[in-house]
This record gives C-alpha cells, structure tokens and sequence, in this order.
C-alpha cells in the first residue's frame, strides 16, 4: 500500500510541472501568499511581520486551518458543508458548558468535556451524513438546515450566556501567555521539522527513481529543502522572539513565546490527515469517488457510507477547532464561529480544491486558510471597516474561483 504515490499527486492538474517535481497549484498559492505578506508589510509600515501580530496570526488561523482541511475533503468528494461555523459555537458552547458544569472541579474534567464535544461532533456527522448518503437530500440543503440548527442549539446551550471562566489547563489549548512551548521546545520542533521536509524530499525521490515515474532534477529536490528548512527555522525564530511577559527567567527577563500549541494542533491534524489521504483505502476513496462517482459505486466502493465518514470527520474537526477557539477566548459563547463556513470554504478554494471534485490537498488547505486568515489580519491593522473587509474576502473567494476553472481548462489542454 506505501507503495504506490499519493493520490493527490495524481490529478490532471499536476501533469504539468511535472518534469520539474512542481505542483503548479502550490507554488501558485505560496506565491501569493508571499506577495500579499510583502503588500501588507508595507502598506503597514512593518507592523504585519511583527513578531507580535504573527504569533497572534498563527494562533487565530489555526482554527480555520482545522476546518479548511476537513472541507477539502468534503468539496473533494462534491459534497459541501455550510453547518460547520454553527457547529462549531455548539460543541464549543457544549464543552464549555460541561467544563463548568457537570465536571468543574473534577480531575481532568477538562478532558471529559472535550470528550463530551466530539460526542456531539461525531453525532451530528452521523446525521447529517446519514440524510445527504441514505435519504438522497443535498448536501447543500442538509447543511443549511444545520446552519440554523446548530447556531440555535449553541444559544439554548446555556440560555445565550457567556460561560466563563474555563479550565487553566484547558486555556493551554488556546495559545495565550501559557499555551506556547517555550524558546527550547520551538527550536526542537523546528529541527524536527527540518530533517521530516529532508526525509520526505528524499524517500518520494526514491520511490519515483523505483517505479521509474517522472522526476525533477536533484538540484530542485535540494531546493526544496533548502527553501522549507528556512521557512521553517524563521517561522521558530519569530515566534521565540515574541517576549512572554508571563514566563520569565532566573534573572526577571521575559523569555520567548515560541510555537503556540494551537500550532502543533494543526500541525498534528494536518499530518493524520496527509497520511488519510494519500497512504489509506479511505482517502484513495474519497478522491476516486470526487472524480468518477459513478465508477466508484460500480469499482465495489462503498459510497454511502463514505460520504457519513466524511461529514463525521468534519463534525470532529469543528469539534477541535471548538476547542482552539473557546480555550484562546476562555470563554464559550453561542457567536462564535459567524462566518467559519465561508472561510473554511473559501480557504480550501484557494488552496487549490477543484470545486468540481476529485482535487485537492491538506496542505493547499492550510495555505489558502492563511491566505484568509492574513488578509483579514492585515486589513485589521489598517483599521479597514468589517463591511470592506467583507468585500475584498469575498472577491479574493471569486478570483480564486475563476482561477480554478481557468487553470483546470488550461491543464487539460
């Protein structure tokens, strides 16, 4: 089964680029997102590269990161999720509410309510899923009714109150002044990191060279190394160099924030879900399923029960993008989540998911949410109102829209 190249280094549109080991989509999307960090590192006088607003900016996009990644999946297989922000201010609401409730004072109550959210996750997955695969229903009007439903539910949860506060160990989850790993555990990950991005670059050089598969030339593998460790390594040392006024050393001095755990969430998401896609029967599934649906019924798959899997992971990953969200806030709160669907959406879109199906990566997920996540973060520091960032949101989804169709017709040329 390891064998065999990842699915998502199949679709049509990576045959192009394909003689230089280049997923045109990918570099697309990161070229962006660098041009667009430039544009508003300028017109923010450097206050956007701070190590301040990118600690703040890592935390707050990885909550979107979370469910970007879960909607690849779902537009991936041509389904579609608009429930995902409700369901996200309900288990958040719900976990809050049985942390403070039924386990406040209880050892490791804060793991308990945890497990008592993704068993709301989980249930709503099941439901929705069972309507949309077993009952015909569009997804679009399964998850719509979830839209309201959920956002209602989140509100009866605790009559509309604000519960808080939450448990400490639960405010780790959320990246504040206690919920980021330090100067000497940031630099570990980041080697960590470094020598995984070297092994990867290596091991799928080999297991071309071993299937005789089109390649890159060695010197653009080594790039590609080279360009990832230093990302890598700058990213850890811009988050060490944000001052933790919280923790200080032996001599009174503030030490470093470091990687906030919200991070490592996402980082650790991301890499369960890399693995689904590309080296398990369910992923091969889900992306064979999105480009032939018919044929995939026809091969012996299962698609019904398919689809369910995919709208429970979903509930999960708003489950856990719940808990990123509550314990940052300390708080739990029924408006939580307003427009994380959109986002979510919009930020595997630009990620480079073909609305058509069939097409997409965990990775390009994660690039398009912080494609999002930045240019509401920068518009922000402009002091540009909610109504215009709204707008030029919007219009970056439509751009990115067009740029799928426009690429998929150029790719099959």
């Amino acid at each position: 089964m390891n064998a065999t190249p990842p699915v998502e280094s199949k679709p049509a549109s990576q045959r192009r680029g394909r003689g230089l080991g280049l997923d045109p989509r990918m570099v697309s999307m990161l070229l962006a997102l660098l041009a667009i960090w430039i544009a508003l590192e300028v017109l923010t006088h450097g206050l956007f590269l701070s190590p301040r607003n990118l600690y703040n900016l890592s935390i707050k996009a990885s909550a979107i990161g979370v469910i970007s990644c879960g909607m690849m999946f779902v537009i991936v297989a041509r389904q579609i999720d608009l429930s995902v922000g409700s369901l996200l201010a309900f288990t958040g609401m719900f976990t809050a509410f049985t942390q403070a409730g039924w386990f406040e004072g209880t050892p490791w109550g804060w793991v308990l309510s945890i497990a008592a959210g993704t068993g709301i996750g989980v249930a709503v997955g099941l439901f929705q899923g069972w309507w949309v695969a077993y009952r015909g229903l569009p997804a679009l009007i399964v998850t719509l009714a979830g839209f309201l439903i959920y956002r209602g539910a989140a509100f009866l949860v605790a009559d509309g109150q604000t519960i808080a506060p939450l448990d400490e160990t639960y405010q780790v989850l959320g990246g504040g002044p206690l919920g980021s790993l330090g100067v000497p555990a940031s630099w570990a990950i980041g080697a960590v990191g470094c020598a995984w991005l070297a092994w990867l670059v290596w091991s799928t050089r080999r297991e071309r060279a071993r299937y005789t598969a089109d390649q890159g030339p060695a010197w653009l593998d080594v790039l590609k190394v080279v360009v990832g460790a230093a990302a890598i390594l700058g990213f850890v040392a811009v988050m060490v160099s944000y001052p933790n006024r919280v923790k200080l050393d032996a001599d009174g001095e503030p030490t470093g924030m470091g990687i906030g755990v919200p991070v490592l969430i996402l980082i650790a998401v991301v890499a369960v879900l890399s693995f689904l896609a590309q080296r398990t029967r369910f992923g091969r599934y889900v992306f064979a399923y999105g480009g032939n649906p018919e044929a995939a019924t026809l091969a012996g798959i299962n698609t019904r029960w398919l689809v369910v899997k995919i709208f429970v992971m979903m509930g999960i990953l708003s489950m856990i993008a719940a808990v990123i969200t509550t314990a940052r806030l300390n708080a739990g709160a029924n408006s939580i989540g307003q427009y994380a669907e959109l986002y979510a959406i919009a930020g595997a879109v630009i990620g480079g998911t073909a609305l058509a199906g069939g097409v997409g990566s965990v990775p390009g997920a994660v690039v398009g949410a912080l494609v999002i996540q930045s240019l509401e973060n920068g518009m922000l520091l402009l002091d540009i109102e909610v109504a215009k960032r709204q707008i030029v949101i919007g219009l970056t989804l439509l751009l990115a829209g067009w740029f799928d169709v426009e690429f998929t017709r150029w790719q099959s040329r």
